[in-house]
């Protein structure tokens, strides 16, 4: 898996992606809530693809939203999607993207699996946040049927995704780690930036 060819396979699916995704209004609730977005925070959505959770970034009051994604179709969409200034949409690599703007919060949605290399992602995301602030890992679907989803059309672009308490274990290096829920319905691993 490289990442030219992830870039590739998501320009290709980028022109269906808002008509084939499935948004859970509740388990979104619960994922924004436990990364932290409330009002007057600045949040990293990274691969951020058409922007799907935009809207309920700045429903939550956040004063900006920093999305970055590899495909250049799901950076170009998700730019168009919105039209307001706390948006700001850059089409990179997260891990290569300098700083440019701190934030309270970042938060991967539904992508984990995609990074080749989650120790060092992991790493690179520490840049971005601010003393305390929180990075949440989160899939609306449990592990086993992500790892399946990801068994298809999306095998030679992903990963399989790590156990809940295995990329807690992981994050611990940088990160308290204080949320870690894997159930059949959703995967979420929450924690604070170490001081």
């Amino acid at each position: 898996m490289n990442k030219h060819e992830i870039a590739a396979f998501f320009d290709r699916m980028a022109p269906s992606w808002d008509a084939r995704m499935v948004i859970d209004d509740e388990k979104v609730d619960r994922i924004l809530t436990t990364a932290g977005i409330v009002p007057g925070v600045t949040v990293l959505d990274v691969a951020c693809g058409t922007g799907v959770l935009f809207p309920y970034y700045l429903r939550r009051g956040a004063a900006r939203v920093i999305g970055v994604d590899l495909s250049p179709e799901m950076a170009r969409i998700a730019a168009t999607k919105l039209h307001d200034p706390r948006i700001e949409v850059f089409c990179a690599d997260v891990e290569q993207l300098p700083v440019h703007l701190q934030c309270e919060a970042v938060v991967i949605y539904n992508a984990f699996p995609h990074f080749p290399e989650p120790e060092q992602l992991l790493r690179s995301l520490t840049r971005w946040l601010r003393p305390g602030g929180r990075l949440t890992v989160a899939h609306g679907m449990g592990i086993e049927q992500l790892n399946a989803h990801h068994s298809g059309a999306a095998h030679a672009v992903s990963r399989r995704m790590l156990p809940a308490w295995d990329l807690a274990a992981l994050m611990s290096a940088w990160f308290v780690v204080d949320t870690v829920v894997s159930e059949p319905e959703i995967y979420l691993v929450s924690g604070a930036l170490r001081a």
